[in-house]
């Protein structure tokens, strides 16, 4: 896992030396291990190492002659590909070589045989103009942006790196805004950034002399329903692909664990885990001192059971405070979802003792879990509804009103309307909102976040199945609550949900008569609504609906100070909020 960057000039120009040591400083958190340089006339790339394969060999960027590479990620099939390319001069272990050997055999279809989570940034100056292409995985597991500015274009793992060139404004684009204060997230191509773009989820740009010469995307989830399919043989073949995924994962040559919560999908990889056999898993699991479900003691019954060695991390309402500026700091690409608390705090923790953490990210998405998808399939008049229908301000803050932010959502035709609203989620809210969490949480701590069901392997199985092997009555994830209750014993899948909640309501409500004012005050709501509005919020946060409106405007005025107007975050929530005027950045 590591932090990529570059630049791909137009005729006449050349990369300037100083922007691409500002880029590499600017990523330096991603890789902590190592720095790498390569550049052409016209275009260069740069590279920060996180060392997880091939510790003392991997370095990069990997050359094999005139073309070179610089990848964040793993590529989890390279041993197979590496057998099929027998006869070419491989120099490294690194699992990041293949690709420098596919490419020139298919040009931008290269990464249609890698199996894996990778950003990739591959420059081609073997020619008479000079090629580079941006790849990103299919399901957007590892992010790349890119920008175009006057001398051709500049890309990175993260759009801080971007920024810090100062050749792009510090600015916003309104109905990103929006979009943010209503759904948490940002959709589609375009991100909060004017200018700054993201290569989407399964797309590889070709830019010739530094100009977008094509563009390939490998779709993450295709196929048609697999009418035929039985509940047992559905099993059998959820459990080998399950298997599969999870062996592939454990592939490091450093220490890795796996983030519990006790719910279904962390406990189908940690059983997968513990069936491998290599040594009892490490497990970490967040709780609250106050105010939320506790799912610690479920999580710690379950890895009893498994043979995990149990973390229990508890996560207070002063730490909170006092650490939320870094938290939103780290999310320049801003998600609004209070667990980007529970995963910072984790990762910190994690970090003393792995440097992989394995997680259950993409299995609500790939086998129907949320109740939102059951409410999708039932007629309307029984109640049924399309997702992302309202916001998080409707009804309780005049801000960001309209129908323009919910364009970004909607349901593209799918042979079912499950699986249409699960399209929806794939596209946009699983690499948006969730991937972004996860990375930017994990790599704040030079940790690299793997996610075994966001693998080909089990999409396809997954994207087989029929609706009824999805959601049966009030249960979704049916298949995979069943796998559990096979492999898990004493495991209760079928229980009612817990669920998990942040007690943000309950902290903000407490603290309301101090936050109102500051939040009120930011510049980031100056001429948006009357801070009288923002005040009388503060003030009554415990209500479910004005939790997340008072939190999703704490975020906002947190993330604005921050990243906007350039603001310390060195002090508590208070203080960052309280600062006024520029200051250095940490």
């Amino acid at each position: 896992m590591c932090g990529i960057a570059g630049i791909a000039c137009l005729p006449g120009h050349k990369p300037d030396p100083v922007l691409l040591k500002r880029m590499a400083q600017a990523l330096r958190h991603r890789g902590p291990d190592g720095e790498g340089f390569y550049e052409t006339g016209s275009a260069a790339l740069v590279h920060r190492r996180l060392s997880i394969v091939d510790l003392e060999g991997g370095a990069q960027p990997l050359i094999q002659g005139a073309t070179a590479l610089v990848a964040n990620g793993e590529i989890y099939n390279d041993p197979a590909l590496r057998q099929t390319l027998a006869d070419e001069p491989f120099k490294t272990g690194s699992d990041c070589e293949s690709p420098l050997f596919l490419w020139p055999l298919s040009d931008t279809q290269y990464t249609f045989e890698l199996r894996g989570m990778y950003a990739i940034a591959l420059l081609d100056g073997g020619g008479p103009q000079t090629v580079v292409a941006l790849s990103r995985d299919p399901f957007g597991i590892k992010p790349l942006y890119y920008a175009q500015i006057q001398s051709g274009v500049i890309f990175a793992s993260e759009p801080q790196v971007l920024l810090a060139t100062d050749l792009l404004p510090r600015s916003i684009r309104p109905e990103a805004r929006d979009q943010l204060l209503q759904a948490q997230f940002v959709a589609g191509r375009e991100t909060i950034y004017p200018g700054i773009m993201r290569v989407l989820p399964g797309e590889t740009l070709r830019f010739v002399d530094g100009v977008l010469d094509q563009a390939r995307k490998q779709p993450a989830f295709h196929g048609k329903i697999d009418k035929s399919l039985t509940e047992e043989t559905a099993l059998a073949r959820l459990d080998a692909a399950l298997m599969d995924s999870v062996q592939a994962h454990e592939r490091a040559d450093v220490p890795f664990g796996m983030f519990l919560s006790g719910g279904i999908d962390s406990s189908a990889v940690l059983a997968a885990m513990t069936r491998l056999g290599n040594g009892a898993p490490l497990a970490w699991t967040a709780r609250f001192d106050t105010g939320a479900i506790d799912e610690s003691a479920q999580a710690a019954e379950l890895a009893r059971t498994l043979g995990a060695q149990h973390h229990v991390l508890t996560v207070t309402e002063a730490m909170v405070w006092r650490h939320l500026p870094q938290i939103v700091a780290c999310l320049d690409d801003p998600v609004a979802d209070y667990a980007v608390i529970p995963s910072w705090f984790l990762a910190r923790e994690a970090r003393k003792d792995v440097t992989v953490i394995l997680s259950g990210e993409g299995g609500d998405e790939l086998f129907g879990g949320y109740g939102r998808y059951r409410r999708a399939m039932r007629p309307w008049w029984r109640g049924g509804r399309l997702p992302w229908r309202r916001g998080m301000m409707d009804g309780i803050c005049p801000l960001a009103t309209g129908r323009k932010w919910r364009e970004a959502f909607a349901p593209q035709y799918e042979e079912t309307r499950l699986r249409s609203v699960q399209a929806l989620d794939l596209r946009e809210w699983l690499p948006n909102d969730l991937l972004i969490k996860l990375d930017r949480c994990l790599m704040a701590h030079a940790i690299e976040g793997r996610t075994p069901l966001l693998d080909p392997a089990v999409s396809a199985l997954a994207w087989s199945l029929p609706d009824s092997l999805k959601v049966q009555g009030k249960h979704g994830k049916y298949l995979m609550r069943r796998w559990v209750e096979k492999n898990v014993p004493g495991a209760t899948p079928f229980a009612p949900k817990q669920g998990f909640t942040v007690p943000v309501g309950e902290w903000i409500a407490a603290q309301g008569a101090r936050l109102g004012p500051l939040v009120a005050d930011s510049a980031a709501f100056k001429g948006l609504v009357a801070p009288e509005t923002i005040k009388a919020l503060f003030t009554r946060a415990e209500g479910r609906r004005e939790r997340h409106a008072a939190w999703a405007l704490l975020f906002y005025a947190l993330w604005h100070r921050i990243h906007i107007e350039t603001g310390s975050f060195e002090g508590d929530v208070f203080e960052t909020l309280a600062y006024s005027g520029t200051g250095s950045r940490n």
